[in-house]
């Protein structure tokens, strides 16, 4: 038998494609029988006010325009309003074009179709709509006061959700109490490739019987599917969902859109493909933002700095219409409060509001990342007030590796954690104790520029609620196979992945290893790519078809060999032979699968593996920052990712995530947050306004791993696509905070940009620190209680 390639660094075998511009994406699509002139273009009329009535629209002029094919308004297309992958309240769904009334800047009032895509943008220009203007909110606090314009007069509140705990008091053994305002702010997911979609109904010219196939970037395309069926009423044996290279995802493409669902209206009624794909203007406005949470955190601890509770009420931003995004604050960031800490009482009180902005969604972690900033920045609050080293104060509390499988006060099911195992390693490669003393020597110097040491510890939940997903692997008869899952890569390396486990258990090499994905058409089913599920699941039923079909394929060969099963084995060539005779007779995979196909079959396995529930991946991360106490500006240094993802299959594909999730995490530490005005005009709609890093403001990342395996799953791995995102964040706070706290800085928000650091500095040094606390308000004491009064069966208030 071969010796294993898993646990081994394999290139990736999708990247040829991807860097010499072989990759097909939505908006380059080759149309085969349709001539691209066939295909209509959408350009989408947004409204430029953030809440105003609709009270005419005139679209004679657009349409007659050059080149424009039709104009639709919400009156001529009937769509059904519906909400996105998730529903936060069922009763705020979005209509896909605006009817009486808009809620945010960049909502879709009238769609016009064209002959090219510059006809179909010139013709929004002649589109007339009259608005009168309303009040907007956009601040979510505000919008939960007295008096609040609402969005849904009908509905009586700007609430979208919310829940409280029972009554109780998490703080009552305290002998001292932490307080923190905490904002974590609105980020936009800015993948490389925004939204795309191309409709053809009834695919003419490819002779497939499709009543509607749609390509689409998405992260998963049997979801769309669905979810367009369900909104049109269509059986889904008659719909085919294709996504084509994905340009990133990060959670944002989850679900139907409004703009897809107006376009596949659109191809419906005219009976022709359309094709829409996004601005990088309209991306920033309209695709989901994520985060978007203001926290109202105590922690109560004992003297010797031993944790005894935990309160928490947290208020998030719905966006409009109920983005599916304000539903985090109630679920994920709930379901992580208490991370890595051993805290026996726990309360936990969520409010989502509507706003007058874009709806929110998922970004990378989708409510895990702020449950972990909240409570970490939190416990460096607490460090300093109790005159504790950060490192010693989270020693003090980690859960026991012994108390595993736990189920924590607000009912987590961790599987198995040693969470001082990464902190040990993260703090041995920065080598703590010397910057210590570096940052004693300048403070004693009392140099201008600091130096801040940030710690982060986390846990977070992966593949959640456990469930399953479909693998299959086929072997061809000239000895090539195919393998596909219903998970959809887009960047993550699922082809390296899946190929390496299908290879390393059938010997076949992996250039002979195709992947599929993504084609509900070839993929009979899936539930797609989200919550860091793919390998774990995907993987596992991947790595068991490939299982089931060696021992099927290992069987066959034993009769054609004349031999014992149990005598059969593959040979350093990737063919079965008898164990002991080297020079004997073998048989190879292509012989195995024209024998199958001869009597009518395939040499394949297709099926579902389950999990029983979510793993918890956790990790530790050290930033290094320097804060010019002049002028605010922070300065990364080092930045040490120790995260553990169970199992490691690839320490490249691992890599790979950790350091661009560690981008995406210190990008929101230090520069990224969407901002509105007063009135909801986005101030961050274009890329010189969102201060994205490029690669000159980022620096070289130290990532390094600890295998902790699950025993949820035969490969014993949980997911790290979003795990540095988690860790870095509040690492980077911390350390901006920890450079600067020897002036009597005790909190800094996010993004920490120069100025608020500047603030910040500023108002220590004239004698009135910034209060990191103010009361909560009183939307809390009103929002119906969670479980119905008492303490759960897991201990939470």
């Amino acid at each position: 038998m071969p010796g294993s390639i898993l646990g081994t660094s394999v290139r990736r075998v999708e990247d040829a494609d991807l860097i010499t511009g072989y990759s097909t994406y939505v908006g380059n699509l080759p149309f085969g029988d349709f001539a691209p002139p066939t295909v209509g273009h959408v350009a989408f009329v947004r409204s430029p006010l953030a809440h105003a009535r609709v009270t005419g629209i005139d679209t004679t002029e657009a349409a007659a325009a050059p080149g424009v094919i039709a104009v639709y308004t919400a009156a001529d297309l009937d769509l059904p309003a519906h909400h996105g992958l998730m529903v936060l309240n069922p009763e705020l769904p979005r209509p896909p074009l605006a009817t009486d009334r808009v809620r945010f800047v960049g909502e879709v009032v009238a769609m016009v179709v064209a002959e090219t895509k510059a006809d179909a943008v010139d013709a929004t220009e002649l589109v007339e709509v009259d608005y009168d203007e309303l009040p907007a909110v956009t601040d979510p606090e505000a919008a939960l006061a007295e008096g609040a314009e609402l969005q849904f007069p009908e509905q009586g509140s700007n609430l979208a959700a919310g829940l409280r705990a029972p009554d109780g008091d998490p703080l009552a053994d305290a002998e001292v109490v932490v307080r923190a305002r905490m904002v974590n702010q609105r980020v936009a997911a800015v993948p490389l490739e925004g939204n795309a979609i191309v409709v053809e109904p009834g695919a003419p010219g490819d002779g497939d019987g499709y009543d509607l196939t749609v390509h689409v970037s998405t992260q998963m395309p049997h979801g769309f599917r669905n979810q367009l069926c369900g909104v049109f009423g269509l059986e889904q044996d008659r719909v085919r969902v294709i996504a084509p290279h994905v340009g990133g995802g990060f959670g944002a493409k989850a679900g139907v859109l409004a703009e897809h669902t107006a376009t596949i209206g659109a191809a419906r009624a005219l009976g022709r493909p359309l094709s829409w794909v996004e601005t990088r203007s309209e991306n920033l406005v309209s695709m989901p933002h994520g985060r978007g949470q203001i926290g109202y955190y105590e922690l109560g601890l004992t003297r010797d700095g031993t944790m005894t509770g935990l309160r928490a009420r947290v208020i998030g931003d719905a966006g409009a219409y109920a983005g599916f995004g304000g539903a985090l604050p109630l679920h994920m960031t709930y379901l992580m409060a208490p991370g890595v800490y051993d805290i026996a009482r726990v309360r936990y009180d969520a409010a989502s509001a509507l706003t007058n902005t874009t709806p929110m969604g998922a970004f990378r972690g989708a409510g895990r990342p702020e449950a972990a900033a909240h409570l970490e920045r939190l416990v460096d609050i607490a460090a300093a007030e109790l005159g504790m080293d950060p490192v010693e104060l989270r020693r003090r509390n980690f859960l026991d590796p012994a108390a595993f499988p736990h189920t924590t006060p607000v009912g987590a099911a961790y599987d198995v954690g040693d969470y001082d195992l990464p902190l040990r390693e993260a703090l041995r490669l920065v080598g703590y104790q010397e910057l210590r003393a570096e940052q004693a020597r300048r403070r004693a110097a009392d140099e201008p520029v600091r130096l801040g040491i940030g710690i982060s510890t986390y846990v977070e939940v992966t593949a959640g609620g456990g469930g399953g997903e479909y693998g299959s692997v086929t072997v061809h008869d000239d000895g090539t196979a195919t393998v596909s899952a219903g998970t959809s890569a887009h960047g993550q390396g699922h082809a390296t992945s899946f190929s390496m486990l299908v290879s390393d258990r059938t010997g076949i090499p992996m250039d002979k290893i195709t992947y599929v994905q993504s084609d509900t058409a070839l993929v009979p089913r899936g539930d797609g790519t989200g919550g860091s599920r793919s390998l774990q699941l995907g993987g596992t039923a991947v790595s068991e078809a490939a299982h089931e079909l060696y021992d099927r394929a290992r069987k066959q060969a034993a009769t054609l060999l004349e031999a014992a099963t149990e005598d059969v084995e593959l040979t350093d060539a990737g063919e079965f032979g008898v164990a002991g005779v080297p020079s004997g007779p073998t048989v190879t995979w292509a012989q195995l699968a024209t024998r199958a196909a001869e009597s009518g079959e395939e040499l394949a396995v297709g099926l579902d593996s389950e999990q029983a529930g979510a793993t918890f991946p956790f990790g530790a991360h050290v930033s290094v920052v320097e804060v010019d106490t002049d002028t605010g500006r922070v300065t990364p240094r080092r930045h040490v990712a120790v995260d553990d993802c169970g199992r490691i299959l690839n320490p490249l594909l691992v890599e790979g995530q950790q350091h661009g999730g560690a981008a995406q995490g210190i990008a929101q530490a230090l520069y990224e947050h969407v901002v509105f005005d007063a009135e909801g005009q986005p101030l961050t709609s274009s890329l010189a306004a969102y201060t994205i890093p490029t690669a000159a403001d980022l620096f070289a990342f130290e990532a390094s791993t600890t295998e902790t395996p699950t025993h949820l799953n035969s490969l014993g791995a949980k997911g790290i696509g979003e795990s540095a995102t988690i860790g870095s964040t509040p690492a980077v706070q911390n350390a901006v905070v920890d450079a600067i706290s020897d002036l009597g800085v005790r909190h800094v928000d996010l993004p920490c940009t120069p100025e608020r650091v500047w603030r910040a500095i500023s108002a220590a040094r004239a004698g009135t620190p910034e209060d990191a606390w103010r009361e909560p308000p009183a939307v809390f004491a009103d929002l119906p209680v969670r479980g119905g009064g008492g303490a759960d069966e897991a201990g939470a208030i």
